[in-house]
């Protein structure tokens, strides 16, 4: 009896340990929580853990385990993770998949697909290939959605043009708020609930359109409020107009005439019909549909006084989120799909931390499926979130010691992982965070191990992990695939002011197949003041080559943007040495990195070991694919301003070269003609930065080299250690025949006229550089440092009877640009 009494005691200690907690689908009568009567829902188990542990219950002594069984299960508002949910070191809470397939969703099933026949307005033959089905209630109420996924894979919300096909802008027009497109819709109508989504260099917008005139060959649209101001107010960005690379890209969405390609859906909020075409092999009567309804389906919420602590998630799924801001005040992102909610450029630059600053800003941030705020110690480990419509994670704020590991994120419309503040709506955009309370920082957070592919397929301005005011984050050994825009961004505040930010770690990622859509980007890009940062021994490769680029070549493998300063960016791999640092501040340190870098060094970039199943998840690369090569221009490139109506001020003008980054040093002048020498990669963003601040005065960058002559090309000579150089400008005549002839007679130069080249070597000019845009030419010749270039320069036709031939020549093709006088023809800028 003793011995019987002492295992019956040993049984109970040993079931009291574990304290387990079971749930399954679908709510069981009697249930308590064990394994034969589990709970039906994850709330109820928590709600059972709780008491444990408010009536100290001797099963929580080794922890508490919630087992969740595979299954579905919808949750009717967001499960709340509370303080008193917490666990301690030694006794954490665990919520844990029982199997490989636990998923909380926060869709509504659609059901009872019929044909759709005969539709008004859509033609028969189409007609005849929709279903259509009466629109999903929750509550008893019809609700509005913006997703819907068939046999989880994700619909088309009916569009005028697919991702790949966007047609361009015609115009836009800041004053009246409009923007004008090419009529290219057949029979258009402007319908209630109809949206125009356009590409803004590094972010998108969506606007919900107000009115249409409709003309011959183009439309000119008008837009609701507050999305309206919003777009026409803020400087950065803006739609895009460019002769050389094109207008910005749009589409129309969400109206009934665009539904007309397989996979696409239209809900008709007016008489509550939801549409559909359905892909090749699909069976209406037999598809799994399911459209979003939550907004967040777990929120893990404590307080500064009181987080919530040691609990562990591990191996659910999360799926099926909704984001309604857009439906109702549309979207204008600045960056990284933060949303602008005010926004406006100041007639006077310049704020307290900022002096050169030419605009001001106040952002929202979009909703998550999963958002965590004031929490310790907590852990997602070996979950899937996927078929979202927001943000997947969300570490808000007040973050200490937390772990975000081996997951995967697919399929989300926006970003794939958030940390940290990036700036309270009530905080300027560009201003430092000085938390006066530091608990209120994320802080220690462990990002490892991770995939993020497919994210920001709506929001495509979105990145794959996006961090803000952070200090002691560890983002380590994630791969990152299939991106829109950036891959990991660091950073917040445009600013070089130390603020909260410090001590964080990007190591040992693998970034790929990113910039599909977005242009000004990055596999790694960081933003102001962190010291202790290291970013180091990531693998950075293959960036998309965009159909809508603003400017075509202006991707990066790295890229410190404003106000980044004292950090190390260090063993760094990718194939070629396309970087960009732009205005940083003090202490940024680069070494070794690009394609010298040593393999040992990023051998372990990626998945470490325990983590290589996630690579099953992972997509192939599409067949149409493209991915840029990158050819350095290393040649000086020339900035041009045109300002006959001195709009602009030449303090002015001066200042805003300085705020982006650009050595002022260099500026020439000759009357109202401003020129600035930069490199490439600084001449094409200075491009974006001018059409922002000022659109009503012309510029143009001179970075198109037709000729090109240098030293090597001189029997005798060394090259000049120091050299001088002197910047002239001509125009072609208005004659294309003549322009031809013009570039053929440089093509052939060498060959034909080889006297000019040696007219060079006798004069010892170093280089003769001569580039052009549209009729422009710009000349540079470089000499030896203390020689006269009017002492030198005859020296090219001294007993050289056909340089004068060419010059003569050449001059039949060549005239003044406008504000020379009848005998001139090129002109010297002055320093």
């Amino acid at each position: 009896m003793l011995l019987a009494a002492l295992i019956g005691i040993f049984a109970f200690f040993e079931s009291v340990k574990a304290g387990d907690i079971f749930v399954m689908p679908h709510a069981r009568e009697q249930a308590d929580g064990s394994q034969e009567h589990p709970f039906g829902s994850v709330e109820a188990a928590l709600r059972e853990a709780r008491e444990w542990r408010r009536l100290k219950d001797p099963r929580i002594a080794g922890g508490i385990t919630i087992w969740v069984s595979d299954g579905l299960y919808r949750p009717s508002q967001p499960i709340l993770i509370r303080p008193e949910d917490s666990g301690t070191a030694d006794s954490p809470t665990r919520i844990k998949a029982a199997g490989k397939n636990a998923v909380f969703s926060g869709g509504v099933s659609v059901n009872g697909w019929k044909p759709a026949d005969k539709l008004p307005g859509v033609p028969a033959q189409l007609a005849k290939k929709l279903f259509v089905v009466d629109a999903p209630r929750s509550g008893g109420r019809h609700f509005a959605f913006r997703q819907m996924w068939v046999n989880d894979k994700k619909a088309v919300r009916a569009e005028s043009h697919n991702d790949r096909e966007l047609p361009r802008i015609v115009n836009w027009d800041f004053n009246r708020g409009t923007a004008t497109i090419p009529n290219v819709f057949p029979q258009f109508k402007v319908q209630p609930g109809m949206e125009f989504f356009i590409h803004q260099w590094w972010a998108i917008a969506q606007l919900r359109i107000q009115d249409a005139k409709v003309f011959r060959d183009s439309i000119v649209l008008s837009f609701q409020e507050p999305e309206r101001q919003l777009q026409n107010e803020h400087p950065w960005p803006k739609p895009w107009l460019s002769k050389e690379h094109g207008n910005s890209a749009f589409r129309l969405v969400n109206a009934l005439q665009f539904l007309d390609e397989p996979g696409e859906w239209f809900l008709d909020e007016d008489s509550h019909k939801l549409y559909y075409y359905p892909r090749e092999g699909e069976d209406m009567q037999a598809a799994t549909v399911v459209v979003p309804y939550l907004e967040t389906l777990l929120q893990v919420n404590g307080t500064l006084e009181q987080p919530v602590a040691h609990v562990e998630i591990d191996g659910l799924q999360f799926q099926h989120s909704t984001w309604l801001r857009p439906h109702t005040h549309g979207h204008v992102a600045l960056q990284a799909g933060m949303y602008f909610v005010d926004a406006y450029k100041l007639k006077k630059p310049g704020t307290a931390d900022k002096a050169g600053l030419e605009n001001q800003a106040w952002l929202g941030r979009p909703a998550a499926a999963v958002l965590l705020k004031n929490t310790q110690h907590t852990s997602l480990v070996n979950c899937v979130f996927q078929h979202l419509a927001a943000t997947g994670v969300d570490y808000q704020e007040g973050n200490f010691q937390d772990t975000v590991q081996g997951n995967l994120f697919q399929d989300i419309a926006g970003s794939g992982l958030l940390l940290g503040t990036f700036s309270d709506q009530e905080m300027e955009a560009h201003l430092p965070l000085i938390a006066s309370d530091e608990r209120r920082l994320t802080d220690g957070t462990y990002v490892a191990n991770n995939v993020v592919q497919g994210v920001g397929n709506e929001d495509w301005g979105t990145v794959g992990i996006g961090a803000g005011f952070v200090r002691n984050v560890q983002i380590v050994h994630n791969e990152l695939l299939d991106l829109p825009y950036s891959g990991i961004s660091l950073g917040w505040g445009w600013t070089p002011t130390v603020n909260s930010m410090k001590n964080n770690r990007v190591q040992h990622n693998l970034i790929t197949r990113y910039g599909r859509f977005m242009y000004d980007v990055a596999g790694i890009y960081t933003l102001s003041a962190q010291p202790g940062t290291k970013i180091q021994y990531n693998v950075i490769d293959s960036i998309y080559v965009s159909p809508y680029a603003h400017i075509p070549d202006h991707w990066f493998y790295l890229y410190t943007d404003e106000g980044s300063a004292y950090m190390t960016v260090s063993d760094n791999w990718f194939p070629s040495n396309k970087i960009l640092q732009n205005a940083n501040g003090p202490s940024v340190e680069w070494k070794n990195n690009g394609p010298q870098v040593d393999q040992e060094l990023v051998s372990d970039a990626g998945l470490q070991p325990a983590y290589q199943h996630l690579n099953q998840a992972k997509h192939l690369v599409e067949d149409d694919a493209h991915f840029n090569a990158y050819v350095p221009f290393t040649k000086p490139v020339f900035f041009q301003i045109y300002d006959p109506q001195q709009r602009v001020k030449p303090a002015d003008v001066e200042a805003f070269f300085a705020r982006q980054g650009a050595a002022t040093s260099r500026l020439f002048r000759w009357k109202n003609y401003t020129v600035l020498q930069t490199t490439d990669e600084l001449g094409k963003k200075l491009a974006g930065a001018w059409l922002a601040n000022y659109p009503e005065v012309e510029y143009k960058v001179f970075n198109n080299l037709f000729y090109s002559f240098d030293r090597t090309r001189c029997a005798v000579g060394e090259a000049a250690k120091e050299t001088d150089y002197v910047l002239l400008t001509a125009q072609l005549v208005d004659d294309k025949a003549k322009q031809e002839a013009y570039l053929k007679a440089h093509e052939e130069q060498y060959l034909q006229w080889p006297e000019v080249a040696k007219g060079f070597c006798r004069a010892g000019f170093e280089e003769v550089l001569l580039y052009r845009n549209d009729r422009q030419l710009m000349l540079y010749i470089s000499f030896p440092k203390g020689k006269k270039f009017e002492e030198i320069d005859p020296l090219t036709a001294k007993d050289n009877p056909r340089v004068d031939e060419w010059n003569k020549l050449m001059g039949s093709y060549q005239q003044g640009i406008e504000g020379t006088a009848a005998n001139e023809t090129w002109i010297f800028y002055k320093k």
